[in-house]
């Protein structure tokens, strides 16, 4: 039997190299898309989260003051995150600032810590502090994608009834990642993402 020898130096083929950068790209693309999924599902998780340390804090608020911070009578509770951020943060640190006085209409104390601008990692507020570092008087409450959660309560402000609520109380949800919501029509497609409490 003829043994051939190998002249020159052992090197990978034209093919040999095409095949491997393929697997490379191939796997780099299922990991870049297998990252985007657990970003969303985070977030989604995320405003699990902040939807019922909100309402945890709502009904707190509720035993409180004997009532719910009211929402204007907007079906779609956009534009009514302020409410909440009064309610559950300012009037209380507001409270803490005047050593006791003011309001007696006004909750005396902060329900949800992480709606202070200063402090809060949680990213929930569009506003910063100003440059007497006093929070905002208003501001809106945003979601883990950045778009204002919604919230109407089951009576208004002057005490009539909401018939858009789904709950009794109150209903509060994100719009989720597509920042639309139709609460209308409950089963159209822009709806799917939406987190809610109800």
């Amino acid at each position: 039997m003829k043994i051939t020898q190998r002249h020159g130096n052992a090197a990978f083929t034209l093919i040999e190299l095409m095949a491997v950068i393929t697997i490379i790209f191939v796997l780099a693309g299922m990991v870049v898309s297998g990252m985007g999924f657990v970003k969303d599902r985070q977030a989604n998780e995320k405003a699990r989260v902040q939807i019922a340390l909100l309402s945890k804090s709502l009904e707190e608020y509720k035993l409180d003051m004997g009532q719910y911070p009211p929402s204007e009578g907007n079906s779609e509770g956009t534009d009514q995150t302020r409410f909440l951020y009064t309610a559950l943060y300012y009037e209380g640190y507001q409270a803490n600032q005047n050593a006791g006085g003011g309001d007696q209409k006004a909750a005396s104390k902060i329900y949800v810590p992480d709606l202070d601008p200063a402090t809060s990692k949680q990213g929930w507020l569009k506003e910063k502090l100003g440059k007497s570092s006093e929070p905002p008087v208003r501001a809106k409450i945003l979601d883990p994608w950045g778009n204002e959660y919604h919230y109407r309560t089951a009576k208004n402000a002057g005490g009539g009834i909401n018939g858009s609520t789904q709950n009794p109380d109150f209903d509060l949800w994100s719009s989720g990642k597509d920042g639309k919501t139709n609460t209308s029509a409950p089963k159209d497609k822009v709806n799917l993402d939406d987190i809610k409490n109800f």
